[in-house]
């Protein structure tokens, strides 16, 4: 029996690139009509620049400078998953998700929902995953930063865990790495807040991203569409409950484990993924 990997990822690399700028067009003067010749002529007359749109890599690059500058938030997500299923016919479900990070070196993730009811630990040395549903949790040792454990926790052990890349200060090059278009939707609301709507396109996945347009650039919304998928499910998260001077101490990452819980070891990517070797044929025959 193995802890069953949190499922619900941010997004890691996965889009950009900068839209062009609508062209200003300019009217022609006005010829002046030969009886007015001793008129002073008229001035030439333009039309009213229109104000250029947002760049949206530089709207994105200042939601990230923003939390990099955080030292420590909170806040929650409602996040809804589809799942496919035979035939192509898919299926939502619903997670809540709650993030506690305190840099440079603690982060807590509660993720409870209609598939899953997890919680992740870093205390700054270990990762602990515990599934509660099947009582059970593991632990790793990792380098104690934020940045590096997520890392080594994804590489070696396949552990991703639901919008911890918030926390990376690499989040700006991580949404980045493989870009191929960018676009600025418009000025449009979540839940009643005024958010800058951008669109980023990869060659798997569409990101849309939605960032708060007051004086906190937060994130309040995300939605991912795998496009080369099966039925092209989609991962969206209402993000809320932001708090950038929680009270977090020590207790909030540590893991004490439940009576009873049973404690087992992650598996390793290299291990779980190896091919089966093939028996030998006998008689000297190659296989």
């Amino acid at each position: 029996m193995r802890a069953k990997n949190l499922l619900w990822i941010l997004m890691l690399g996965m889009l950009l690139a900068s839209s062009p700028l609508l062209a200003q067009v300019a009217q022609q003067p006005t010829a002046t009509p030969p009886q007015a010749e001793k008129s002073a002529a008229p001035a030439p007359q333009t039309e009213e620049a229109q104000p250029s749109e947002p760049d949206p890599l530089q709207v994105l690059q200042k939601m990230c400078d923003f939390l990099k500058s955080q030292q420590q938030f909170s806040y929650k997500a409602e996040v809804d998953d589809d799942q496919v299923y035979a035939g192509g016919k898919k299926l939502q479900y619903g997670i809540d998700v709650e993030t506690f990070v305190r840099r440079p070196d603690h982060l807590r993730v509660n993720a409870d929902g209609d598939l899953v009811d997890k919680q992740f630990y870093f205390d700054g040395k270990t990762i602990t995953l515990y599934d509660k549903d099947d009582n059970v949790y593991a632990t790793l040792e990792v380098p104690p930063n934020i940045e590096s454990a997520l890392e080594k926790a994804s590489k070696e052990f396949g552990v991703r865990v639901s919008l911890t890349d918030l926390a990376s200060p690499q989040l700006y090059e991580l949404i980045c790495k493989k870009v191929k278009h960018s676009l600025y939707v418009g000025l449009h609301k979540v839940r009643g807040i005024p958010c800058h709507h951008l669109a980023f396109d990869g060659d798997d996945v569409q990101l849309q991203l939605w960032i708060d347009a007051g004086d906190k650039p937060l994130p309040r919304k995300i939605v991912l569409n795998h496009k080369n998928l099966p039925a092209e499910p989609q991962w969206t998260a209402y993000l809320s409950d932001w708090n950038l001077a929680p009270q977090l101490n020590d207790n909030l990452f540590a893991f004490t484990p439940p009576q009873g819980v049973e404690k087992i070891k992650f598996i390793p990517v290299q291990a779980s993924q190896a091919p089966k070797q093939k028996p030998e044929k006998k008689n000297g025959g190659k296989s």
